[in-house]
C-alpha cells in the first residue's frame, strides 16, 4: 500500500473555514477508503510554519512516497514525490486578496518543481495555463465534494427554525450570503441587485451576511442608506459549524458573486441543501452549479435583480432536483482522484 504524507497544517493553525473543510473532509474519505495509507504531518505549535515546511516536513516524511500539500506553499526539497495545489490566482480578477509575491510565485514557480498539481475546476485550470496530465502534463483537476450534515431535509430531531431564534434573524424570505465579508466576496453587487428587485416590486426579501465584522464589510454596509436597505440586512457575525445548514436549507437563495474563487463551497452546499444559487456567468462558481445555477453579470444590477427573481420563483420547484447535481461531487469522488493521482506517481 503506498504511504504518502499529507500536510495537515491548516487543520491546526489558522487558514480560511472552507480550505479546512477541504481538508479535513479529503483525509477522512482517503482514510475510510483505506486504498493509500494516509500519514497526517503536523507542525509543532512552537515552530514558524513556513520554517517547519521547508526544513522538518520532508524529513518526517522521508520513508513515504512523498507529499500531499492542500496548498500551493509545499516542501519541495527532500526524497520522495510532492504535490501542490493551487485553488485561485485572484490577482487575474483585480482581486488583491492572496495577490501578494509569494502568492504569485508559488503559482508561477510551483508547477516547475512539484510532480503534480491539483486545482479544483477547468476555469482555474485554464487561467493556469499548463497542459492536464491527460495532456502529458502535471495538471490534475479533482473537485472539491459535500456530504452530511448538507442535506435538503435536517436530520431527525433538528428542526430549522431555531436558528433564526439563536441569531436574532427575521423569519420571513432571506438571501443567504456566507461568509460575504472580505472585498473579493463581491457584497456590493449582491446590495445593488437586492435595490434593483425591491425597486421594481417592492418584494421583501432581507439579507443575511455571515462572518466576522471587517472594514471591508463596514464600507458595504455603508451602502444600505443610499439604496434604501436600511433594516434590511442582517449580520449575525460568524456561524457555528453545526447551525450553517440550518440557515441553508431556511434561505430563499444563495448569491455567491465573488470576483475571483477557485471553486465556490458555499455553492454546493447550497445546492445540496435544496436552495437555489445565483452565479457570476463563466466564474467557477457557475462551473459547479453547472445548468442548476442562475448565472448573472454581477456587475450589472438589473442582471443580479433578473437572477434573484428566477431564483425566487422557481425556489420550492427546484428544492429536490437540486441536490441531484450536488451529488454528482462527493469527497469519496474527491479522494479516488486523488488515489490514482499518487499510484501514478509512486
Amino acid at each position: 500500500m503506498v504511504q504518502v504524507g499529507f500536510d495537515a497544517s491548516p487543520l491546526v493553525r489558522p487558514h480560511p473555514r472552507g480550505i479546512q473543510r477541504v481538508v479535513e473532509e479529503t483525509l477522512k474519505a482517503l482514510e475510510a477508503r483505506g486504498k493509500i495509507e494516509v500519514v497526517r504531518i503536523v507542525p509543532p505549535d512552537d515552530m514558524q510554519l513556513s520554517r517547519w515546511r521547508h526544513t522538518v516536513l520532508r524529513k518526517e516524511a522521508r520513508d513515504l512516497a512523498g507529499v500531499h500539500s492542500f496548498l500551493s506553499a509545499f516542501a519541495w526539497r527532500g526524497s520522495g514525490k510532492s504535490v501542490q495545489t493551487i485553488h485561485e490566482l485572484p490577482w487575474r480578477h483585480g482581486v488583491r486578496e492572496n495577490a501578494d509575491w509569494r502568492h504569485r510565485l508559488w503559482a508561477r514557480i510551483g508547477p516547475l518543481r512539484a510532480d503534480a498539481v491539483v486545482t479544483a475546476t477547468e476555469v482555474v485550470a485554464r487561467e493556469l495555463g499548463r497542459p492536464l496530465a491527460t495532456e502529458g502534463g502535471k495538471l490534475h483537476v479533482i473537485p472539491w465534494g459535500v456530504g452530511a450534515p448538507f442535506a435538503a431535509e435536517p436530520p431527525a430531531g433538528t428542526v430549522d427554525e431555531v436558528v433564526l431564534g439563536r441569531y436574532r434573524l427575521p423569519d420571513c424570505p432571506f438571501a443567504l450570503c456566507p461568509g460575504a465579508v472580505r472585498e473579493k466576496k463581491n457584497l456590493a453587487a449582491v446590495l445593488r441587485g437586492l435595490a434593483r428587485l425591491r425597486s421594481r416590486d417592492g418584494r421583501d426579501l432581507h439579507l443575511v451576511v455571515t462572518g466576522p465584522d471587517t472594514p471591508q464589510l463596514r464600507r458595504d454596509l455603508g451602502l444600505l442608506r443610499g439604496l434604501g436597505l436600511t433594516g434590511h440586512v442582517s449580520t449575525p457575525g460568524e456561524i457555528d459549524a453545526e447551525d450553517l445548514p440550518c440557515l441553508l436549507r431556511l434561505a430563499s437563495v444563495v448569491p455567491v458573486l465573488s470576483h475571483s474563487e477557485g471553486f465556490g463551497l458555499p455553492v454546493l452546499e447550497a445546492l445540496a441543501s435544496g436552495t437555489p444559487v445565483v452565479v457570476p456567468r463563466g466564474s467557477a462558481q457557475s462551473e459547479v452549479a453547472g445548468e442548476h445555477g442562475f448565472t448573472v453579470d454581477a456587475g450589472d444590477a438589473d442582471s443580479v435583480a433578473d437572477g434573484l427573481d428566477a431564483a425566487l420563483q422557481r425556489r420550492e420547484e427546484l428544492r429536490w432536483t437540486l441536490p441531484e447535481r450536488a451529488a454528482e461531487f462527493s469527497w469519496d469522488r474527491t479522494a479516488a482522484a486523488i488515489e490514482a493521482l499518487w499510484e501514478g506517481l509512486a
